[in-house]
């Protein structure tokens, strides 16, 4: 742990060197928000070709609508003034074609305890980027003028398709 921790303290040194974000804002600059998943694979600002500052990015297993997620964006609208949610689901999500049951047993199986809450998994991609965005726009935390998109991307190509407008 300490070999890693060290290697990560040096790269924030030389992060450091080039650091020229202080005069960002608290409020992104797009009045966007962004809902993705966890995936090491892609980020959410790089795929839609958005800079640091442009949008806040709430990542978690899937990019599904739970109530942290909801938590989040509705602080982000009615504190940071965004206006707009992206829904962003992938490829070869670690979710897709799963169960509850199989990802409770993996979690029993590391940890000894079997977890008692849902995973969300999913079976169709662009039926879960639907389904978040409809309890997005159900949501009644959000301004009349908010928006909700959903996207899917392709890990392997890099495309965005549009699913929900």
């Amino acid at each position: 742990m300490a070999d890693l921790l060290n290697e990560l303290l040096e790269a924030n040194a030389r992060y450091r060197a080039d650091f020229d974000a202080a005069d960002l804002q608290l409020r992104p600059r797009r009045q966007i928000a962004i809902l993705t998943c966890m995936d090491s694979r892609y980020t959410a600002q790089g795929v839609l070709g958005l800079l640091l500052g442009d949008a806040h990015v709430i990542r978690n297993a899937g990019g599904r609508v739970t109530e942290d997620a909801i938590r989040s964006l509705t602080l982000s609208a009615a504190l940071l003034g965004t206006r707009t949610c992206i829904v962003i689901h992938h490829s070869d999500c670690g979710l897709l074609g799963r169960t509850d049951e199989e990802l409770r047993q993996r979690v029993a199986n590391v940890s000894g305890t079997r977890a008692t809450f849902g995973f969300l998994p999913f079976t169709d991609l662009d039926q879960s980027v639907r389904d978040d965005v409809a309890a997005l726009r159900a949501s009644p935390y959000f301004p009349p003028e908010y928006e909700v998109l959903g996207l899917t991307y392709d890990v392997r190509t890099g495309e965005i398709a549009v699913v929900a407008e």
